[in-house]
């Protein structure tokens, strides 16, 4: 059976980018209840994105080989 090494440096880099977010938040929050809200929406705002991006490079390639 073949393990995939990839799999926990995914989560490794995932588990800093929420502490690094969360770091940077509670910086600049006057209270918890602030960098939480900070945290969360910087959080939605990269997933937004990054689905967005998702989708439209799929919209490329089922185009193109569509014909």
């Amino acid at each position: 059976m073949k393990v995939n090494h990839s799999d926990h440096r995914t989560d490794n880099n995932l588990k800093e980018l929420v502490a690094t977010i969360s770091d940077v938040a509670f910086e600049y929050a006057t209270d918890t209840e602030e960098a939480y809200e900070i945290a969360c929406l910087v959080l939605l705002r990269i997933l937004k994105d990054t689905s967005l991006e998702r989708e439209i490079g799929y919209r490329r390639v089922s185009t193109k080989y569509s014909h």
